[in-house]
């Protein structure tokens, strides 16, 4: 029986649906995934459409509502929301260094995982319509970041299930490999280091000053992990957010405390670093997140650590080099590196299986150029001006495949403008999808 729960101006509900781990075996093994319905009260028994929402990533479980904070206050005055842990993420069938172990080996654990991409969470979403709306009922789609590039996918298998679609930040370059997006990528964050620096100019010594203090040693965690130069530098995934650049300032100014040996990192600044660098809460997008791109046509063999592989072409990150060398230290940003494997704790039982995942070819593909080039559901698209986390090129050129795909590019917001906009990044997509602007 669904739980149902009372917040200020909403009624959520739960809901729990088995599906098969792999689709292409229905009657095989299944999975848990969970959805949470919100409507605002006073609407539960309203014939509203349903708005599916996808969330970021990969492995994101879906924002937990608090009444109608954020977007949801906009969506809710048209929509019954749903929101849906994918696969592996929050309350559907969990995905960690806790449970994978129960899969068996390593090589068992990775393709268990292969099952996690784009595509299946397509089909679980599809699966779930059915049960919802029925056969013929169709539905809206809202996709941030990772959940537009499922949107796509989402458009090239399974189109008929949707009346429309919006995309915020996330139009992926549908002939893009691990490679390209991260030889796009590391200019645009070098961009947003030089942006940081020049608007807190004092940051360029307190982070020399750090990097130097970690490459003598790096320093302990507490959670158990290590903060090293190249951890330091991961910091830099704040600077796609609106405010990131300021919470990173922050973070900084509070870097060093006088202790009994002298100088040290202070146990605030190293609990601030924890908390944005583990991957406890969200495992997933550590190991699958170079596999988000795999395509066979696109490139058939393995992604090998793109942005390990990538970053030796941009030596201006190499710290120790920018040492020697008086230069600003640079962060890097949305990457995943092989080290992280050994200095999280939450990544470290994954280790062998996230590079079995690195090396492993022949992915399918997970859109269909053809298909989205004859689209005829409405799409509506927020393209982000100089995102750092999605390549404004490669969202220009897919919304030029996509058949009546209408983009709105603004450097208004940053890469988190649905969540920060109040409502109204969604509302001018709404607008947008129904003609009226």
């Amino acid at each position: 029986m669904s739980v149902v729960i009372r917040q200020p101006g909403v009624v959520l509900t739960d809901h729990l649906f088995q599906v098969p781990l792999d689709h292409t075996a229905p009657q095989g093994e299944q999975i848990e995934v969970y959805a949470r319905e919100v409507v605002a009260v006073g609407n539960e028994r309203a014939e509203l459409p349903w708005l599916l929402y996808l969330q970021g990533g990969p492995g994101g479980r879906a924002a937990r509502p608090l009444g109608r904070d954020s977007w949801l206050d906009r969506a809710l005055d048209d929509y019954r929301v749903l929101l849906l842990d994918q696969r592996g993420t929050g309350r559907s069938t969990p995905a960690t260094r806790q449970t994978l172990p129960l899969r068996g080996s390593a090589a068992e654990q990775a393709e268990y995982l292969s099952y996690f991409r784009a595509d299946s969470i397509v089909r679980d979403a599809e699966m779930i319509r059915r049960r919802l709306l029925g056969e013929q009922g169709r539905w809206s789609l809202l996709g941030q970041s990772f959940g537009g590039f499922c949107t796509l996918t989402y458009l090239s298998l399974a189109p008929e299930g949707l009346r429309e679609a919006l995309v915020t930040g996330g139009l992926a370059g549908l002939r893009s490999s691990a490679a390209d997006v991260y030889r796009a990528a590391y200019p645009r964050v070098a961009r947003k280091n030089a942006a940081h620096y020049a608007r807190y100019p004092q940051d360029v010594e307190v982070v020399r000053r750090i990097a130097e203090h970690l490459a003598a040693a790096p320093a302990a965690l507490p959670g158990g992990g290590q903060l090293t130069v190249r951890s330091f530098q991961a910091l830099g995934l704040l600077l796609g957010a609106g405010s990131g650049s300021d919470t990173l300032h922050y973070l900084l100014e509070d870097a060093w405390v006088r202790g009994s040996a002298g100088l040290e990192l202070s146990d605030t600044f190293l609990a601030g670093a924890q908390a944005k660098l583990s991957f406890a809460d969200s495992p997933l997008y550590a190991v699958l997140h170079e596999s988000i791109y795999g395509q066979r046509s696109v490139d058939p063999g393995p992604s090998g650590w793109a942005a390990e592989q990538v970053r030796a072409e941009f030596p201006e990150f190499d710290a120790i080099r920018a040492l020697e060398d008086g230069a600003p230290v640079r962060f890097t940003g949305e990457m995943i590196y092989p080290w992280m494997f050994e200095t999280d704790p939450a990544l470290h039982p994954l280790q062998e299986t996230a590079d079995l995942l690195a090396k492993r070819a022949d992915w399918p593909d997970l859109y269909a150029p053809d298909v989205l080039a004859a689209n005829q559901v409405p799409v509506a698209a927020a393209v982000y001006h100089d995102d750092m986390y999605v390549d404004t090129a490669d969202s220009l050129a897919t919304a030029d495949a996509v058949r009546g795909l209408r983009t709105w590019v603004t450097n208004e917001w940053e890469h988190d403008g649905l969540r920060v906009s109040g409502g109204q990044v969604l509302d001018r997509l709404i607008r947008m999808v129904r003609g009226q602007l």
